[in-house]
């Protein structure tokens, strides 16, 4: 991932034909924790996420609700925000594609592709996904045909039509007059880009799947629906509005301004633009590494870095979806294991970019073990021992240090951290492994709490106060003064490497310390070299930062 000052990051924008599920929340979890550990290390970032608010899904299902579409949007909308408050997202924009300034900026990109002629009119005729807003040409229809007969299932309903390759559900036959963009004219030009920008998608998987496809043949692209009029007008075509999945993927310039005459629009767009890493499910990403860039391209603008494709979260072995009813809610989840366990958990037991299989089993499991048992613990020993035995105050290292680490005790922490831990943890989280980058953190995690048995911070307590006061050398005082020092430096250094994940009790755990806003934090790396905490500070016990539960304490 190249370094550059601005880092500009977006999620899909979901679509409201629902609430938000596990599946909308994982990819916006990964944006937030992608996104804070970016801004802790001084890059200025823009966080885009927002709703897919067209198409004639939602109209239908306004219309069945005795609805308008748009009392309907605005009914659900809502829900997105207070969910993504809950889960903590510090997003910097949400857009909406019913907001006057999509509607601007889509327009004035048909307008663009018009005036280069790569948008006609011609009349399509096929089949057409409502569900997934999504055209299927006959040759996918027959190479899904094959794929279903050869695992000895149906491809087509009981009244003939076909089903959708995508979500197995009945095709409409559709035949109408449409705009149509010329994806056609971009197939060698993606390819060469594919070629020479092997990081523009990722990871390397969903690249081979994506250029076998393009390899295959493009064909010129429906853009535009005439038969009902939920959506974006298009100012040249009256009667056609754009289709929508054109519309939802040109959120990402027309939020930052693309469309827009006002200096300061003019001047965000410029300054973010292209983005670094847009995160997307696996299933839509050929319209954001073939669709999307074919008509960047054709606008004449720069391409995003990286399109980084996530795999499934999996219940049972198949795709948590809403209509297989197999969704989880979030905040039944968040009240189980608040928002911290809830984000560390789906980014420490899944590796992105891969299917994973969840289970309210394995979530409780990974709770206990990682965050009550471990990091948890670790805390409130640290800070009660501080409490009996150093009043409460950060110690003041002794003129005997260099002698204790001469003993046999040593500093095993400080070698750890000084050894190179913010490095490998910082390449993991550019290399979006975020499960790599939490093993990293649990290594200080695991070391911290093998040095407080080691060394026995009681029994130094003990020996230290049946001593006398002379000494030549390091006293029982010193060394316990050294060992909980240790123990405290690895404790903030911890809560620095666990914020971007677990914001909330990463900021506790500072501010038990001593410590100011962790959310202050901007120079990361800095900050996580050994010996940065500082003596004197009055620190806190406060609640335990993650309670042990058992089966019988979770609501389900």
């Amino acid at each position: 991932m190249t370094i550059k000052d601005t880092f500009y990051i977006t999620t899909p924008i979901y679509y409201v034909n629902a609430v938000p599920h596990l599946g909308t929340a994982y990819t916006t979890v990964a944006s937030d924790a992608l996104a804070r550990f970016m801004r802790s290390n001084s890059r200025d970032v823009w966080f885009l996420t927002g709703l897919d608010e067209h198409g004639q899904k939602i109209e239908q299902a306004a219309h069945a609700k005795g609805k308008t579409a748009q009392d309907w949007v605005d009914e659900i909308a809502p829900k997105f925000k207070h969910a993504w408050q809950a889960l903590n997202i510090t997003y910097d924009d949400f857009i909406r594609t019913t907001e006057p300034r999509h509607f601007k900026g889509v327009q004035r990109f048909f307008e663009e592709l018009y005036k280069k002629d790569y948008i006609y009119k011609d009349t399509y005729r096929g089949y057409y996904c409502v569900p997934d807003e999504t055209f299927f040409s006959d040759e996918q229809l027959a190479e899904f045909a094959e794929e279903r007969a050869a695992e000895e299932l149906p491809s087509t309903h009981d009244d003939g039509s076909p089903l959708c390759p995508d979500c197995t559900r009945p095709l409409e036959y559709m035949e109408e007059e449409n705009l149509f963009f010329k994806l056609s004219a971009f197939e060698q030009r993606l390819l060469d880009y594919y070629e020479a920008h092997p990081e523009f998608i990722q990871p390397e998987i969903r690249r081979n799947e994506v250029l076998s496809f393009v390899k295959s043949g493009l064909k010129d692209l429906s853009v535009s629906r005439t038969t009902f009029s939920w959506g974006v007008p298009i100012s040249f075509a009256p009667g056609h509005i754009s289709y929508v999945w054109v519309d939802a993927l040109l959120n990402y310039i027309t939020a930052l301004g693309y469309g827009s005459d006002a200096p300061e629009d003019k001047e965000r767009f410029a300054q973010y633009w292209p983005a670094q890493v847009q995160f997307i499910g696996k299933d839509i990403i050929r319209f954001h590494c073939v669709i999307w860039p074919a008509m960047l391209m054709a606008a004449g603008l720069e391409l995003p870095q990286t399109v980084f494709a996530h795999g499934f979260l999996l219940t049972k072995g198949e795709k948590m979806s809403k209509s297989k009813g197999n969704a989880m809610d979030p905040n039944t989840l968040i009240e189980n294991f608040s928002a911290d366990g809830y984000r560390y958990y789906f980014l420490r037991d899944v590796q992105f970019g891969t299917d994973g299989s969840i289970s309210l089993e394995r979530m409780l499991q990974v709770y206990n073990a990682d965050l009550a048992n471990s990091w948890g613990n670790l805390c409130s020993r640290a800070l009660n021992m501080t409490a009996k035995y150093l009043d409460g105050i950060t110690p003041e290292l002794s003129d005997n240090t260099t002698l204790l680490l001469s003993e046999a005790m040593g500093n095993p922490l400080a070698q750890l951290v000084d050894g190179g831990l913010h490095r490998r943890y910082a390449t993991a989280f550019e290399a979006v492994d975020f499960l790599g980058a939490m093993d990293v953190v649990m290594e200080l995690v695991d070391a911290a709490n093998l040095y407080i048995e080691q060394s026995a911070p009681w029994a130094l307590a003990k020996a230290a106060a049946g001593e006398s006061e002379v000494s030549d050398g390091p006293t029982q005082a010193d060394r316990l003064s050294f060992v909980l020092y240790n123990i405290l430096e690895s404790i903030r250094i911890i809560a620095v490497l666990f914020a971007p994940v677990m914001p909330t009790s990463s900021a506790e755990v500072w501010k038990r310390l001593g410590l100011g806003s962790i959310l202050d934090v901007d120079n990361q790396a800095a900050l996580c070299a050994w010996g940065g905490l500082a003596p004197h500070l009055k620190t806190t016990i406060g609640e335990p930062l993650f309670m042990r539960l058992a089966e019988d304490d979770l609501l389900v």
